[in-house]
């Protein structure tokens, strides 16, 4: 019988939240160095100096966003479509031949599935850039940036994810890098896990901070809001 009563009690705990959404770029793949080197390819091209503070501008916005910032700031004569369209065709490629995951990632990932918790990738990327990861990860839900209306800080990215998984947002932990993923999580209802990469995030209400996932298993992550 107290065999019994203990297995409930563990299930009771596992089920904290209804989901677990995830960020991509910076979060689980380390991919702000290839989107970047990208970006000074295209500087490079239009005889311009792409510096860091450039590519850190556009950490967390959606690709047509980006696209216009760079058009923008190389003065280029090609559509922010066609910038867009020139840095996935190679981020892409590369995420064909390696994939750079982040510390303790897939591992909570994959701890986090076999305890039956569902889980989504909700990312501005478009979808041929998260198919590599999504054929290595066990995701339930796929939200790209080719898929929404409006992207991050917008809620729309995260409210669509929880939908597909058939739960409310406000009772899932969504995990991301950026100030502007963060927002789109929290506007959308979510509690945050923030893990900075490259861009400090400011503190804000159902919003924590860890530096880093290794190491990080579910018990841990349900401890962040108790």
């Amino acid at each position: 019988m107290k065999r019994g009563v203990v297995a409930y009690v563990y299930r009771e705990r596992v089920t904290t939240y209804a989901a677990v959404l995830w960020d991509l770029d910076g979060t689980i793949i380390d991919s702000e160095p290839l989107w970047m080197a990208g970006e000074h390819e295209l500087a490079e091209r239009y005889g311009k100096t792409w510096t860091q503070e450039d590519g850190l501008a556009l950490v967390g916005n959606s690709l047509i966003g980006s696209g216009e910032y760079i058009k923008k700031r190389l003065d280029a004569d090609m559509s922010p479509e066609e910038i867009v369209d020139f840095l996935v065709i190679r981020l892409a490629a590369a995420l064909r031949e390696e994939i750079p995951w982040r510390p303790g990632a897939r591992e909570l990932i994959d701890a986090l599935h076999a305890e039956g918790t569902p889980q989504a990738l909700v990312t501005m990327s478009y979808e041929s850039i998260a198919e590599p990861i999504v054929a290595a990860t066990p995701f339930a839900a796929v939200v790209t940036g080719d898929k929404v209306a409006r992207g991050k800080p917008h809620p729309e990215p995260y409210l669509k994810a929880a939908e597909m998984l058939g739960v409310d947002a406000a009772d899932c932990l969504a995990i991301e890098d950026s100030g502007t993923g963060a927002t789109s999580a929290n506007a959308a209802g979510c509690r945050v896990l923030v893990v900075p990469h490259f861009v400090n995030v400011p503190d804000a209400p159902r919003r924590t901070q860890l530096p880093t996932l290794e190491h990080v298993g579910p018990d841990a992550l349900r401890a962040l809001f108790d």
